[in-house]
């Protein structure tokens, strides 16, 4: 279902909505926040809400003092934890320059940018997401522990599984806000968990995975968890991955994955540092299941990208991301890779190949290839890739 400014207020008067939160995010996704009072919702939409530029990771080089948030009304959402008197609604918002002008290093106006130019090419995207976080134990005064809130194993069930309660809360308070999750099990580490979502366009996909990650976080808290959706948590563990499902048509419905994914290992060494943006990514990387190669694979093991066909439909899974990325620029980075792939209708490797080189092992060697790549710089502005490569 779609919202238009209308149902907005309309449901702000009749559903007794007395706070809005503003959401946005910096340069590394990281969801940020500012609340007004419902009756000031009109002036968001017109003239939109000042925030202080300056004060966001990614944006120290902004021209402006302020930039001005204004609310998309299709990712309306209540937030179910809040009270049912005075209610508290949330929405993701793009951010404008004081001229009225969409602001350049707002990565989820660099993926709306992406996802225009492929369906000026006829192709349409969609993303698939597969999120792995552990659950730790607090102290009796709340101080976070890093001992996982069970020992159970993979896809292991209660008694073992102590976190079953926790995922069906997170589950179904998702489901009320409005997102699709698939499936979710207990993963192979201790306290370790996955909740995955059915395939939405890139931008829905986007809000999904940072309103997933608010959601986990809070709920994790309110049993009094703390949860972890970091690459490492644990040495000597599995790590925290968070696999991309991709799909994408041409205007005549052709299945053209097969490119996307071409393009994707093409380009997969020069934007890993988007993909993979903290130290603690690259200990992951080559170690139980995550991959370290750039290479592919129809078997699912340790490889760079899984592709299945099944009932004429083709799979594409990218397994090295993990969720301290930002999803709007890493989708926006493969779509642009995609379309690459499909225009010069590049050809997969040789499955799992012996002579595949292997993915950046350390963040310093990841920046230097996106410093260096044209295909990056053409699409990643400057301050973002500084705030990336030089921080």
């Amino acid at each position: 279902m779609q919202y238009s400014y209308e149902d907005v207020i309309s449901y702000i008067e009749d559903e007794d909505v007395k706070f809005v939160r503003l959401a946005f995010r910096d340069a590394y996704g990281v969801q940020k926040n500012l609340s007004i009072l419902s009756s000031e919702i009109s002036k968001a939409f017109k003239e939109g809400i000042p925030v202080s530029a300056k004060e966001i990771a990614g944006f120290f080089d902004c021209p402006y003092a302020s930039l001005y948030l204004k609310p998309d009304p299709d990712t309306m959402a209540i937030l179910p934890w809040r009270p049912d008197s005075g209610k508290v609604l949330r929405m993701f918002c793009d951010m404008y320059t004081p001229d009225g002008e969409v602001y350049i290093s707002d990565t989820r106006a660099i993926l709306i940018d992406a996802v225009n130019e492929a369906a000026s090419q006829g192709i349409e995207f969609r993303f698939g997401n597969e999120t792995e976080f552990y659950l730790f134990n607090r102290e009796e005064d709340g101080t976070p522990t890093r001992i996982p809130y069970d020992n159970a194993g993979y896809m292991d069930i209660a008694p073992l599984d102590k976190c079953e309660n926790v995922r069906r809360e997170i589950c179904l308070t998702i489901e009320r806000m409005g997102l699709r999750p698939e499936r979710s099990h207990h993963e192979r580490g201790p306290g370790q968990n996955e909740i995955d979502f059915h395939y939405g366009k890139p931008l829905k996909a986007a809000d999904q995975m940072t309103t997933f990650k608010m959601v986990v976080n809070t709920l994790a808290d309110r049993y009094g968890l703390i949860a972890d959706f970091s690459p490492m948590p644990l040495k000597g563990k599995p790590g925290n991955g968070y696999h991309i499902n991709i799909y994408a048509v041409d205007k005549d419905g052709n299945d053209v994955v097969t490119y996307v994914a071409a393009g994707i290992i093409d380009k997969i060494r020069e934007i890993t540092i988007f993909l993979n943006p903290s130290e603690d990514s690259y200990s992951r990387l080559g170690n139980n299941t995550a991959p370290d190669k750039v290479n592919w694979s129809s078997e699912g093991e340790a490889e760079l990208i899984y592709i299945e066909t099944c009932n004429g439909r083709t799979k594409v899974e990218l397994r090295s991301p993990d969720a301290s990325c930002n999803p709007y620029l890493v989708y926006a980075l493969l779509i642009k890779a995609g379309l690459e792939g499909i225009n010069n209708k590049l050809s997969l490797p040789e499955e799992k190949s012996e002579s595949a080189l292997l993915l950046p092992s350390s963040i310093k060697e990841a920046s230097k290839l996106a410093l260096e790549s044209d295909f990056v710089n053409s699409i990643v502005p400057k301050g973002i890739i500084d705030e990336y490569t030089l921080g």
